[in-house]
């Protein structure tokens, strides 16, 4: 039986572990929401508080001024006093509207309390078909949002090229799509993933794609810092279970991730040491 001591020594991995930290702010969980698909706006509360979740992402261009203060809203429904609100410019086209929408998303978190809160997810689609980001088109409008001082969250294809260049340009993060967005197919880029993780000095955040919890534990266990997911959990038969399982998956896989794998063998090794059998 496992010792008090060992149990102890597992948890303090965990304990003792580096934060997540993204443009100077601490947060607690390696998992991030966002907000769309769910049935009803309760079962998206529900489900967020149940993943403990730090950071939830919501599409501006979704938001509408009238429900902004409404009691039914999800953002009012939220408790933002633990939750650090993310807006995305989801829907957007072109670099001129990711910008303007980014605009719009800060006006949002300064609505809600959230004064200092400058954080953007970028994204840049014109792809209608596929759903996979405009590569020059994030580039551009990452380097505009940065230089107003925008802490900037770039949603890209894993491309470890762009990656070096959206860090170079001043963005905080890198959130490289593990497969098509909504797919559920889970990470089908593992080596471009890993290339972009070793080679960045800004948080790896993978995102779109996760299926299960499975795949967030992967993606964690290879050096991620984090993951963020929808589709997985909205769409779900049980979401609010799902998003347990997700929680508990992060956790997993950043465990494993400090321990370390064992090396891998060609050749099955014995587990029993072969002197001292009984004959």
């Amino acid at each position: 039986m496992a010792s008090i001591s060992s149990f102890a020594q597992a948890d303090d991995l965990l304990r003792f572990d580096k934060d997540l930290i993204i443009d100077g702010k601490v947060f607690r969980s390696r998992l991030m929401l966002g907000t769309g698909k769910y049935k009803n706006m309760q079962e998206a509360v529900s489900s967020i508080v149940t993943s403990q979740a730090s950071i939830v992402t919501v599409a501006v261009r979704r938001l509408q001024d009238t429900k902004l203060h409404s009691q039914r809203s999800l953002i009012a429904s939220l408790p933002l006093d633990s939750i650090w609100l993310l807006p995305n410019t989801a829907g957007c086209t072109t670099v001129q509207e990711a910008i303007r929408v980014a605009s719009l998303g800060h006006e949002v978190c300064q609505r809600v309390g959230q004064l200092h809160n400058k954080f953007v997810k970028l994204e840049v689609i014109s792809d209608p078909q596929y759903l996979l980001p405009d590569p020059i088109g994030t580039l551009k409008a990452a380097e505009y949002l940065v230089n107003k001082g925008y802490s900037v969250l770039p949603y890209m294809f894993p491309d470890p090229m762009l990656a070096k260049q959206l860090e170079e340009v001043g963005c905080s993060t890198i959130m490289p799509l593990a497969s098509p967005i909504g797919s559920g197919q889970g990470l089908k880029n593992m080596e471009n993933l890993q290339i972009i993780i070793n080679n960045s000095s800004v948080p790896v955040i993978i995102d779109a794609g996760i299926g299960t919890s499975s795949d967030a534990v992967k993606a964690i266990e290879m050096g991620a810092s984090a993951v963020l997911v929808n589709s997985a959990i909205a769409q779900s038969q049980n979401p609010v279970a799902m998003a347990k399982a997700m929680q508990l998956g992060v956790c997993a896989g950043r465990y494993a991730y400090l321990a370390k794998r064992m090396k891998q063998s060609g050749v099955a090794l014995p587990s029993s040491p072969s002197t001292g059998l009984v004959i």
